[in-house]
């Protein structure tokens, strides 16, 4: 179960207290092991030492600890930044909840049934971490059973691949522009930037595909009353709330010509007039792009501009697809099982072996927001304890769908379909190109490494197909 559990890619700095040393050490050795940078003491005094000298993502108690609500505080206020604090504690002390102890424990401590099972004592303390360093620590929930938020999980090299490039440029000013399909998300990883950057203004977020291109303009840049009918007084737009902030442009392709010749100007000087205005407003803000689309081909087909496009194209994170990433599907599985418990207020044990198989086996096209209601799905139709296939739906399950037009067809038989033509499709595009795959790759409307991507999907050997 614990193959699943791998630590963060940006691994956490993790203090391990304990009144009894040795259990503290084989505690903070275990950690370690897992690939966080753990550290043990065994007393009240040598914790808030610790705690008021060096940073910490968190502070585990993990055992009896004299002065231990003291060390709790420390952890929360002590240091450059808080950390989170978890507790480990017997779930009915004194015929007390976990809930009813959470009252003697600093706001931001999360308590953990002990003795505790290593899964969901690893969950509770990712969810806690993540949840401190996007600056939320008085608002963690107070019991394990808590509704975290949506956070970028897995330890995947494809992702923390990316999100080692995140890390070292979130205290840049580079424009980034994140792509991938839909689903993967884009949107946690330009907030997790955005934290990253300790820039001290908004994160504000447009989804420029939701809103009509007539509307569009003003939510970005503000209108002055009279601007357009219906206007009847000032209103800042996006980039002037942004200011000293981050703003995260999402589906960019969807711009206009007329506001991609605006939006240039403005991400090369970070200046421009409300609608119906002629006052430049100067802002201080990050940028950050996401787009689904091939914005290369775009700039072919004559449907993007090229110089907008060298613009934003400074420094690109392709967040890879689900199916991509298989083997962070339990992990986010049991995370998205315990936020769709708590909202409805059940107590589900987690997943049935064959409901978790059926999940590792879905191709996910909807990817990390597909797997997230599919959990929501079997949590609030299921009746157990356990989540079981028969909780899934059908789509994910490859359950059998009889058409009046035809026999029954399953998921798995669709995949199948779809993978010969596009097999052939970049086999031809190859044979074409002579074999270059740059050159290929353009007259597919795709980059370089997207096609190898597909390439290793489709299981095509480049070395043995050119020899033939």
């Amino acid at each position: 179960m614990l193959d699943s559990l791998q630590a963060r890619p940006r691994s956490a700095r993790i203090l391990v207290v304990d009144g009894d040393r040795r259990a503290a050490s084989g505690v903070a050795q275990w950690l370690c092991g897992l690939g966080y940078h753990a550290s043990a003491v065994g007393s009240a005094a040598e914790a808030r030492r610790s705690l008021g000298s060096s940073d910490w993502d968190a502070c585990l108690i993990a055992g009896p600890l004299a002065g231990g609500r003291d060390v709790a505080a420390a952890a929360v206020s002590g240091g450059s930044r808080p950390a989170a604090v978890l507790v480990t504690t017997p779930a009915a002390r004194n015929g007390h909840s976990l809930a009813a102890q959470a009252a003697d424990w600093p706001g931001a401590a999360t308590l953990v049934a002990a003795p505790w099972r290593d899964d969901d004592l690893l969950a509770a303390l990712e969810d806690a971490i993540a949840a401190v360093r996007r600056g939320r620590a008085a608002e963690i929930g107070a019991v394990v059973q808590g509704a975290p938020e949506a956070t970028l999980l897995g330890s995947h090299p494809a992702l923390c691949r990316q999100l080692d490039i995140a890390t070292r440029i979130a205290g840049t000013s580079a424009t980034v522009l994140i792509t991938g399909e839909s689903g993967t998300g884009k949107s946690l990883l330009a907030r997790e930037i955005h934290r990253q950057s300790r820039r001290q203004g908004r994160f504000v977020e447009v989804a420029c595909g939701a809103l009509a291109e007539s509307l569009l303009e003003s939510e970005l840049f503000g209108h002055v009353a009279g601007a357009y009918t219906g206007a009847a007084g000032d209103r800042d737009g996006k980039f002037l709330l942004a200011d000293k902030g981050t703003i995260f442009l999402d589906e960019i392709a969807t711009a206009s010509p007329a506001l991609q010749v605006k939006m240039l100007r403005v991400l090369q000087d970070m200046r421009f007039e409300p609608v119906g205005g002629g006052h430049t407003h100067a802002v201080d803000a990050r940028v950050i792009l996401a787009t689904h689309e091939h914005l290369e081909g775009l700039v072919a087909a004559g449907r993007f501009r090229a110089d907008l496009f060298w613009r934003i194209n400074v420094v690109v994170l392709e967040m890879p697809s689900l199916r991509e990433r298989a083997s962070d599907i339990p992990l986010l599985a049991r995370h998205f099982l315990r936020t769709a418990a708590a909202k409805a207020g059940r107590d589900v044990e987690g997943l049935a072996p064959a409901a978790l198989d059926a999940l590792c086996r879905h191709a996910w096209p909807g990817n990390v927001r597909e797997l997230e209601h599919a959990i929501e799905r079997g949590v609030f139709l299921g009746r157990g304890r356990w989540i079981e296939v028969a909780d899934l739906p059908p789509a994910v399950t490859g359950a059998v769908s009889a058409g009046p037009a035809g026999p029954p067809v399953r998921a798995a038989a669709l995949k199948q379909a779809l993978a010969a033509p596009e097999r052939r499709l970049i086999l031809e595009a190859l044979e074409r190109c002579g074999w270059r795959r740059d050159e290929a790759a353009r007259s597919l409307g795709i980059n370089r490494t997207t096609l190898y991507k597909k390439l290793k999907r489709l299981g095509m050997d480049l070395a043995t197909l050119e020899g033939k």
